[in-house]
């Protein structure tokens, strides 16, 4: 990838978006059924898109609205609809396009109180609170966001009653039917006025906020971490969760710095990500040089962290190493949970990706825990932590969740707080920041290294990759090692992975499209070091340009 001479850097007038005309182009641009970009497309978490090229505008929010009215109805699904929103500017405009359909259809509707902005993972935790020894009347959700994505980007992801990003099959219902309406230029829709919908006897007021806050200590530690006086910083990055700290530290008596409370859709404050653009990205050391520099110059704090704009992702920065790599991270929570959650059970198993490293494999290995390998997207996960059989879920692009301190659910989708709470959690009960212990865990299992690319690909040689299979792999080695295993489907669920994975002794890839740009992606690790990882993504383009006949 081209470092854009941007990155890293605090975020130009030029860069900023125009929110008036972007709210504008929302109401006033209408897709083109005719343009597959301007459809509705669902990706691993929802439908985005921007207004300005007209792949996310209020006939997008209308059809979406009123096929999630006709999937709730056509599996009986009569509860309250949970509904939150993040920061961009596009969120709050699509909330009000959805209420108005939502209220028409009859819908019970949760808004946040206040108007306030709700966080992934207190959506997740609403829905599964409300079920809880329900067997019917379940409630849904859904959150309006793009997650990280540039300022310009809006959203849209639907949470079924297992409290979880909805698997493929309901986001295939949910796009089918809204392409219909929006071929049909809506008719079949249904929608009332925005004041009418706000005095609709099904739209409710609930207050996430509380619910969420009183309900942390039952998953994560926070006497341990109020105990040993942790001084702890957060950036909220002009998120959802930007109240949410605040109120932690004052419930739970924490030494919890709140660096940035500012909320601005233009999201001035961000530094830009490697590519030149504004992207709330907490894993990005270019989205994270301001937390980076503050750490930096007041060295007092034992641990900092970030989250993304719906707060289902985090950035931990430690003292030892500055911002730890995601997937480090996801080992060293691994390695700490599953020895200091005496109540989780001895066969509960832990959640990856395929494109995560195989280092959480080998800490597995001697914690004596399954490892359950799925695709990449974290509906693949909300099952196995609705029922307790997954103890922790983690994906390489920084998400995570996982289970109460007793061995119950949390939430099934993303938590960015709680995966930020527990990096404070580890420093308080080991006396070492999480970044001191991947070290130890790199000493005894080895030393990753890790890189991803990018390559251009039309829209057929995507749809190629996507279902390649095992044969058309040319060749018997890997960076000079013999390919142990060629994957197509996850070995965790039998999934299909959109791709392959190639597995040697010291190292693999993986490769698949994107599901919102003309690019595949290539994902690759070596315990070899650097030379030998670059070896592996020379040697993995070569072999995906060749599947594709590139």
């Amino acid at each position: 990838m081209k470092i854009s001479p941007l990155a890293g850097k605090l975020a130009t007038s030029a860069m900023l978006i125009n929110v008036p005309q972007l709210i504008t182009a929302y109401y006033s641009e209408l897709p083109d059924f005719a343009i597959p970009e301007q459809r509705v497309a669902f990706g691993t978490s929802g439908h985005r898109g921007t207004a300005f090229e007209r792949s996310f505008n209020e006939w997008h929010v209308l059809a979406i609205s009123q096929a999630i009215c006709d999937y709730r109805a056509s599996q009986g699904i009569t509860g309250p609809l949970f509904l939150g929103i993040d920061t961009h500017a596009l969120s709050v405009p699509a909330s009000v396009s959805m209420l108005e359909v939502l209220a028409a259809n009859g819908v019970d509707v949760m808004l946040a109180q206040d108007g306030a902005f709700t966080p992934t993972p207190a959506i997740s935790l609403a829905i599964l609170t409300y079920n809880r020894q329900r067997q019917s009347g379940l409630a849904d959700g859904v959150v309006i966001t793009p997650s990280h994505n540039p300022p310009d980007a809006g959203g849209v992801k639907y949470n079924p009653p297992n409290g979880g990003a909805a698997d493929g099959k309901v986001t295939a219902w949910i796009e089918a039917r809204a392409n219909d309406l929006l071929r049909n230029r809506l008719n079949g829709l249904k929608r009332i006025p925005l004041e009418q919908a706000l005095r609709a006897s099904t739209t409710h007021r609930y207050d996430y906020l509380t619910a969420y806050v009183e309900a942390l200590d039952q998953v994560i530690d926070l006497d341990a971490i109020r105990g040993e006086n942790i001084r702890m910083a957060v950036d909220p990055l002009g998120g959802a969760g930007v109240q949410y700290w605040g109120r932690i530290a004052e419930r739970y008596k924490l030494d919890l710095t709140v660096l940035n409370s500012e909320v601005d859709p233009t999201f001035r404050f961000m530094t830009a990500d490697w590519d030149g653009k504004i992207r709330m990205d907490p894993s990005s050391p270019y989205v994270m040089q301001s937390l980076l520099g503050q750490l930096e110059r007041d060295p007092s704090y034992d641990i900092a962290f970030a989250c993304d704009t719906d707060h289902d992702r985090h950035g931990i920065v430690t003292q030892s190493v500055g911002l730890l790599n995601s997937n480090h991270y996801l080992a060293v929570a691994i390695d700490y949970l599953f020895q200091h959650r005496p109540l989780w059970a001895k066969e509960v198993g832990i959640g990856k990706t395929v494109v995560s490293s195989q280092i959480i494999d080998r800490v597995a290995a001697r914690l004596g825990r399954r490892v359950v390998e799925v695709p990449a997207g974290f509906k693949w996960f909300a099952d196995g932590l609705h029922d307790g059989a997954l103890g922790f879920c983690g994906e390489e692009s920084a998400g995570a969740t996982f289970l109460r301190l007793d061995g119950t659910v949390w939430t099934t989708d993303k938590d960015g707080i709680t995966a930020a709470l527990l990096s404070a959690e580890i420093t308080a009960r080991t006396g070492t920041d999480p970044g001191e212990i991947y070290g130890k865990l790199a000493a005894e299992f080895g030393s990753p290294a890790s890189d991803r690319r990018e390559a251009a690909a039309t829209p057929a040689q995507k749809k190629k990759l996507s279902s390649i299979s095992a044969q058309q792999v040319q060749g018997n080695e890997l960076a000079g090692q013999p390919i142990q295993r060629i994957l197509t489907r996850a070995p965790g669920n039998d999934a299909a992975i959109g791709g392959v994975k190639i597995i040697a002794e010291s190292g693999w890839f993986a490769a698949r499209p994107s599901g919102t740009e003309d690019i595949y992606k290539i994902y690759a690790e070596s315990f070899r070091g650097e030379e030998h990882l670059h070896r592996i993504l020379d040697e993995a383009q070569v072999i995906v340009d060749a599947a594709l006949g590139a």
